[in-house]
């Protein structure tokens, strides 16, 4: 039988395979279970209304801010994974609930200013145990956010902290599992796969590359808007170019004058549909061979969740062109290196003057947190979690007010 038929009474219409929220490894902290919502579906809410989540809108996706009311944000870029994961977690009978709670706070711990931001913020803290955005987003859902009254963070079950966890060195890995809690199972946190070389959930596997497949679609939009890239570029690309010739072939009004954004978004909506489809069939052929009965057999499994080899290959062509064109583009480099700037004379200011922060993280930064993991002094980790923190517009008008000089321009 195949794979995709094998449903667990468990849960109705979910797979063997699949996170059954009746079997979720728990909290750190127990809870009572919600009136009317699975766990996973009280995990998504609380993301939600989250403060990290909020300031997603204006943190940066590949174009600042103040360049534009159209383009991506990290708050519209996981959106678009969460519908890309839920599409495809639908036909493959796992947990779109746990899928959207991943995907949803998957970039909660990105610094402003995107990859630029983590880059400086890397470089500050390189000599205090380093700084990574995806164990950032782990640390925001364990501790920095403040919104309840008996713990830390938002004490989310052990499935979404996993899918969140995306990378992990095994030395962070150990400081993790050295923190971690204890749960019933005995079978080790969050950080245990990364030591024993094991795979996180179908869900987690989903999220990571419905990541891959949404950013690479809206960077094409976003680069051909902003006039760094042309459509006329992106038909050197093959795997864009067969889609833009079939939109063509079925439309043939989109090769008239005035026509090119249509053109530009049908053909980025026939590429993600031919990748969705792909991951669907090439996910569905690897677990009929593996056979995984259960969340364990997957987790002893390869990866699982994947594109087949050739949409693997003209994927990563694909990436190879973004990166050359469009992420190392001079304006970019230009406005990116600004930005870092801004990050670095920030985390001087604050390491200097820690008054300097809002008054929660200047007295964090005088001990170290309860439930903290990572090495380092507890001044520089604060000052990491401030800056990573902020928003765009926010990190800018900081530097302005304690420095006087606009880096960056005015209308941020």
């Amino acid at each position: 039988m195949l794979q995709s038929l094998m449903v667990d009474a468990v849960t109705p219409g979910l797979a063997s395979y699949a996170c059954h929220p009746s079997q979720t490894r728990g909290r750190r902290l127990a809870e009572s279970p919600a009136a009317t919502r699975t766990d996973f579906q009280r995990d998504r809410d609380r993301i939600v209304h989250s403060t990290a989540f909020r300031r997603l809108v204006y943190k940066t996706q590949v174009f600042l801010n103040h360049e534009g009311d159209l383009f991506r944000t990290r708050l519209t870029h996981s959106l678009e994974v969460a519908q890309l994961g839920r599409s495809i977690a639908r036909s493959l009978h796992l947990n779109e609930d746990l899928v959207e709670a991943i995907a949803l706070a998957h970039d909660l711990g990105h610094t402003p200013f995107g990859h630029a931001g983590q880059d400086a913020l890397q470089d500050c803290m390189a000599e205090y145990g380093g700084f990574e955005h995806n164990l950032q987003s782990l640390r925001v859902v364990d501790m920095l956010e403040e919104r309840y009254p008996l713990f830390d963070g938002l004490n989310l079950t052990f499935e979404t902290r996993e899918g969140i966890l995306k990378h992990c060195s095994r030395t962070n890995a150990r400081l993790i599992e050295a923190a971690e809690h204890v749960y019933p199972d005995g079978k080790g946190g969050v950080a245990r796969r990364f030591l024993e070389t094991k795979q996180p959930s179908l869900e987690a596997q989903l999220c990571n590359l419905a990541d891959e497949i949404a950013y690479n679609a809206h960077d094409i939009d976003d680069g051909i808007r902003s006039g760094l890239i042309t459509l006329q570029q992106m038909q050197a690309v093959p795997l864009f170019n067969d889609f833009c010739e079939k939109a063509r072939l079925a439309h043939a009004h989109l090769c008239e004058p005035g026509q090119a954004r249509r053109l530009m978004y049908e053909s980025i909506r026939l590429m993600l549909s031919e990748q969705v489809f792909d991951v669907i069939a090439a996910t569905q052929s690897a677990l009929d061979s593996a056979h995984p009965q259960s969340v364990e057999d997957v987790r002893s499994s390869l990866p699982l969740v994947k594109f087949g080899a050739d949409m693997q290959q003209r994927s990563a062509e694909l990436k190879q062109f973004l990166f050359a064109h469009l992420y190392r583009h001079p304006q970019v480099v230009q406005t990116m290196a600004q930005a870092k700037q801004v990050v670095r004379e920030l985390f001087e200011i604050y390491t200097a003057a820690p008054h300097e922060m809002q008054a929660g993280y200047a007295l964090r930064s005088q001990s170290v947190h309860a439930a903290t993991w990572d090495a380092g002094p507890p001044l520089q980790r604060s000052v990491a979690d401030y800056i990573a923190g902020m928003t765009d517009r926010f990190a800018w008008r900081e530097h302005h007010r304690l420095t006087g000089r606009r880096l960056l321009p005015v209308n941020l």
